[in-house]
C-alpha cells in the first residue's frame, strides 16, 4: 500500500482549509523528501489567506500553502549524501532549507543574485501533481533536484527553528543590503515575526538605537526584550506626525539612518520615509500584495538624497549564518518568545483566525503549525 501524508489544503479565499491525505512522490535521486516537523504563518500566508493575494486567481484546484519551516529528512534521493556546506546528511537529521529554488542558469543566478531569479517561487501547483507536497502546511516537503539544504543541529527546538528560512534569513539579507552598520540608529515599521527578528538582528550589526513601532502592547514589550530602545505605540502616538516627530526626539531632530518597513501595509512608506534622516535609506520587505497602491511624494526622496531597497527573498549563503545567529543569541535574547501560539495542523483553520492582525488586535507574534 503506498505510503501517504497529510496536507491543508487550500483552494480559494473564504473556504477553510481541508486535511486530506496525499500520496507521498518517489523521490528523485538528486531530491530529498522532508519530514516538515513546524511551520509558521507568516504575514504573506495571511495576504493569502485574507485575499489580498488571490492565489486561485492562476486556475482551479486545491493547493499546499505556508512557505516557513524546518524538518527532518524522511527520504534521500540516491545521489544525495551531504547538505550544500558538505556535510554528511542521512535520513532522520534535522534541516532547514529555502522555501524558493533559484535555477542557477539565468542571468540574474549568474550574476549571484539568487534572490532575484525570474523562477524561484513559482505560484504553487494544484496537490495532484508531481510531486505532490510543495508546501509547509503539510506532514512533507519535497525539496527537488537542484536545491540548498542545511544540517542543523539537535540543540535548538524546533518552534526556534521555524522562522529561520523566512523571518530571520530575510531581515538579515534586508539589513545586509541596505548596509546597517555600527553606530546607525534604525526604525523598524511593525513589530510582528519580521520586525522582532530584525530587532535582535540590527542591534548585532551594531545600531547604536533601535525604534520599534507597533500596536500592540505584548509585540512592544518583546521588541524592547529583543533590543529596542525606544518603542512607539500607535495607539498612543495616534498620527503620523506625532510619530515621525518621536522618531525626530530619539534622533537628535535628524530622522533615522536606516527605516525598514515589515508591516505589509502600503499606507506606513510615506510616512516612514518622512522617518529617514536627510541622505538615510529606505528598506521595504513587507509590501508584497500587488496592485495596492501608496501615495508618495518622490520630489522628497531626490532633494533629500534618501535611498530606497526592496528586498524579496534572500540568497542561500544567509541560511546558516542565520542558523549561527540563533545558536548564538538564544540565551541573550527570549529568542523562544519568537513564535508565541503552536497548532496542530487540524488546527490549521483556527489558527490563522487567532493570528489574524487586520482590523482587530492579536497577541500572536507568529503563529507554528505543528503536523
Amino acid at each position: 500500500m503506498a505510503e501517504t501524508g497529510r496536507a491543508a489544503l487550500f483552494t480559494d479565499t473564504g473556504q477553510p482549509y481541508e486535511i486530506r491525505e496525499i500520496p507521498l512522490p518517489d523521490v528523485e535521486p538528486d531530491a530529498i523528501l522532508v519530514r516538515v516537523t513546524t511551520a509558521g504563518i507568516c504575514g504573506s500566508d495571511l495576504h493569502v489567506w485574507r485575499g489580498d493575494i488571490r492565489v486561485a486567481m492562476v486556475g482551479p484546484g486545491a493547493r499546499i500553502m505556508g512557505h516557513e519551516m524546518a524538518g527532518r529528512v524522511y527520504r534521500l534521493g540516491a545521489n544525495v549524501s551531504t547538505d550544500s556546506l558538505g556535510q554528511p546528511l542521512k535520513e532522520g537529521d534535522r534541516v532547514i532549507y529555502p522555501y524558493f529554488f533559484p535555477c542557477g542558469r539565468c542571468y540574474q543566478c549568474l550574476r549571484g543574485e539568487f534572490n532575484s531569479c525570474p523562477t524561484r517561487y513559482p505560484l504553487p501547483p494544484v496537490v495532484d501533481n508531481f510531486p505532490h507536497f510543495t508546501g509547509a502546511y503539510a506532514e512533507y516537503f519535497y525539496l527537488p533536484p537542484g536545491h540548498f539544504v542545511f544540517k542543523a543541529l539537535e540543540d535548538l527546538p524546533d518552534e526556534m527553528l521555524t522562522p529561520i528560512n523566512c523571518a530571520l534569513s530575510q531581515v538579515t539579507f534586508g539589513l545586509h543590503k541596505v548596509g546597517v552598520t555600527f553606530g546607525d540608529s534604525v526604525v523598524i515599521q511593525g513589530a510582528g515575526g519580521l520586525g522582532i527578528n530584525a530587532t535582535m538582528v540590527a542591534r548585532e550589526m551594531g545600531a547604536s538605537q533601535i525604534i520599534v513601532i507597533d500596536g500592540i502592547p505584548e509585540r512592544l514589550e518583546l521588541a524592547k526584550a529583543c533590543g529596542a530602545d525606544h518603542v512607539i505605540d500607535i495607539n498612543e502616538a495616534a498620527s503620523s506626525f506625532e510619530r515621525i516627530n518621536k522618531v525626530k526626539e530619539f534622533t537628535d531632530g535628524r530622522g533615522a539612518d536606516v527605516v525598514v518597513e515589515v508591516v505589509g501595509v502600503p499606507d506606513v512608506i510615506a510616512e516612514g520615509l518622512n522617518m529617514a534622516r536627510v541622505g538615510g535609506s529606505y528598506l521595504e520587505m513587507g509590501n508584497i500584495s500587488m496592485g495596492k497602491l501608496a501615495t508618495l511624494d518622490p520630489s522628497q526622496w531626490v532633494w533629500s538624497n534618501k535611498r530606497i531597497v526592496s528586498v524579496n527573498m534572500y540568497d542561500p549563503w544567509i541560511l546558516p549564518v542565520a542558523l549561527d545567529f540563533l545558536r548564538r543569541m538564544r540565551d541573550k535574547y527570549p529568542v523562544h518568545k519568537v513564535v508565541s501560539h503552536k497548532f496542530p495542523l487540524e488546527q490549521i483553520n483556527e489558527a490563522f483566525q487567532e493570528a489574524e492582525w487586520a482590523n482587530k488586535q492579536t497577541a500572536v507574534t507568529r503563529a507554528c503549525i505543528v503536523p
